[in-house]
């Protein structure tokens, strides 16, 4: 960047590492809900500032909450207005749906439409850090998927799934802001499926079923999340500045047919000839919430490699993945890494 260009730019918000104010979009969503929990904690945060359409449950000590809907019109110079009334330093984007939805427009106006919203905003603010919440389950589940996805690995989604193709959308416009707007520290974490008490997506429905499909044949590794390493993960990036993207998952993979075990759920095979024109019908007649684009995650894996997260942003999971699928599922304590949690949250 030229001298020039960088006379011309707009004075930064004042940051200091000490008062920190924070924006969350989605603030009721599982990751939203679960850093404002911590920020309120944090004497090095003086404002949390929550945006959602509702306010959330918990007490609000600290948290400024004001009513944002992104597929709105005037989203992007509402969330602008909020940001420098506030003084915010740092945006933690969350603003997602945990889960398909028939209202297709709807969706892309919130994720995608909603994400150049709250970008826009933030380059007129000239704020000092953009936090996305991505999924690493929009690298796609593919039959030549190598054993771990790096983050250099391309996000193929899954083909006819505007579910992730939005997301995949809202993703690659934050890597554009990262590259037109340089003062401006951007980091993206890619989650694998999120477990624990407040998980409301797909994968969590899928394991709470008492039944649960698979295809006869497929056996795929599984990787999962817990909600508690998924907060802490966004914490670590909201301390420290950790420019880039990360893949974010618990230790260990299994095999589907373990994971479901573990679960203490009944697999219930079904050829592939049959479970795809089924699940279409499901879901065309509003029987299903799983669109049939999904089926293929049972089939193919979709592991992500941690270790850059690991190196650079010091990232160390508390839960492995069987204590996650234990404790989502209840057939278990997960005693160690229940204690580790209380020591932590004292």
């Amino acid at each position: 960047m030229s001298d020039a260009t960088q006379r011309n730019l707009p004075a930064p918000i004042r940051y200091d590492p000490e008062h920190r104010v924070v924006a969350v979009t989605g603030a009721c969503s599982v990751i939203g809900d679960g850093v404002i929990a911590r920020l309120e904690q944090d004497r090095r945060y003086v404002r949390v500032v929550a945006l959602d359409v509702r306010k959330p449950d918990r007490p609000l000590n600290k948290t400024v909450f004001h009513k944002l809907d992104l597929t709105e019109p005037n989203a992007g110079a509402r969330t602008a207005e909020l940001l420098e009334r506030e003084r915010v330093d740092t945006v933690l984007h969350a603003a997602f749906l945990a889960r398909p939805t028939r209202a297709g427009a709807w969706a892309h106006e919130l994720e995608v439409i909603g994400t150049s919203s709250v970008l826009a905003a933030c380059a007129a603010c000239r704020l000092h850090k953009v936090v996305l919440f991505a999924l690493a389950q929009a690298y796609g589940a593919h039959p030549r998927n190598p054993n771990y996805l790096e983050e250099r690995h391309e996000r193929r989604g899954m083909e006819g799934s505007r579910f992730f193709a939005d997301k995949l959308e809202a993703e690659r416009m934050t890597e554009r802001f990262a590259q037109e707007n340089p003062a401006t520290l951007v980091t993206i974490l890619r989650c694998a499926p999120i477990l624990g008490p407040n998980a409301r997506n797909f994968v969590a429905r899928y394991l709470s079923r008492p039944v649960a499909p698979v295809i006869m044949g497929y056996d795929p590794l599984v990787q999962l999340l817990h909600e508690s390493d998924a907060i802490d993960a966004f914490m670590l990036c909201l301390d420290a500045d950790f420019r880039g993207t990360f893949n974010i998952a618990s230790d260990g993979v299994l095999p589907l047919s373990t994971l479901l075990a573990l679960a203490g759920r009944v697999a219930m095979p079904m050829p592939h000839g049959l479970a795809a024109p089924l699940s279409r019908l499901l879901w065309m007649t509003q029987v299903s919430t799983t669109p049939p684009t999904f089926l293929d995650f049972l089939r193919y894996l979709c592991v992500v490699d941690t270790e850059r997260a690991r190196r650079v942003i010091g990232f160390e999971p508390r839960f492995d993945i069987r204590q996650t699928i234990a404790q989502f599922a209840g057939t278990e304590a997960a005693p160690a890494a229940r204690a580790k949690l209380e020591e932590r949250t004292r």
